[in-house]
C-alpha cells in the first residue's frame, strides 16, 4: 500500500497551487474537473479544490515535506525573497529563523489559506543506520 494523492481546500486554487508549486519547485498540472494537481515523486499528489463559498473558515492543515539541502536552500530563498513571515518551531517562537533539528535544517511557514507547510532536510530521529 502506498499513499496516492489528498486534497487541499483552498480559496482560490490556482493561487495555492502555483504558490506551493514556486516554493517547492514543482510544476502544476492541468485542471482536472475541480482541483488543479502538483506531481510529487512515487506518484503522490496534492490536488487543490476551492471550498464551497458557504465554509466561511478553512481548517488549517500542516503538510511536510522532506526536501535536499538544494532543494532547501531553493525554496528559502523564496521564502525570504516573498518576506514570508517563517518560523524554526511549530508554536511559532523563533521568528524568521530556521531549525537544525536532527543535524539537518528546517523551517514552517504559512500558505496563502493558513495551511501550515514545513520544509526538513533531515526526517525526525535522523536517518535509519
Amino acid at each position: 500500500m502506498q499513499f496516492n494523492h489528498t486534497i487541499v481546500g483552498c480559496r482560490d486554487n490556482r493561487e495555492t497551487a502555483e504558490f506551493w508549486a514556486d516554493i517547492l519547485g514543482l510544476d502544476v498540472g492541468k485542471q482536472w474537473g475541480p482541483f488543479i494537481p502538483i506531481a510529487l515523486e512515487h506518484g503522490i499528489a496534492f490536488d487543490f479544490a476551492n471550498v464551497p463559498p458557504f465554509i466561511s473558515e478553512i481548517q488549517p492543515q500542516h503538510y511536510a515535506f522532506l526536501v535536499s539541502d538544494a532543494e532547501f536552500d531553493a525554496a528559502y530563498a523564496k521564502i525570504q525573497r516573498y518576506k514570508l513571515e517563517h518560523w524554526a518551531d511549530p508554536q511559532k517562537h523563533d521568528v524568521n529563523e530556521i531549525n537544525h533539528n536532527d543535524g539537518g535544517r528546517g523551517v514552517y511557514f504559512l500558505d496563502p489559506n493558513g495551511h501550515f507547510l514545513e520544509l526538513i532536510t533531515v526526517p525526525y530521529g535522523g536517518f535509519p543506520e
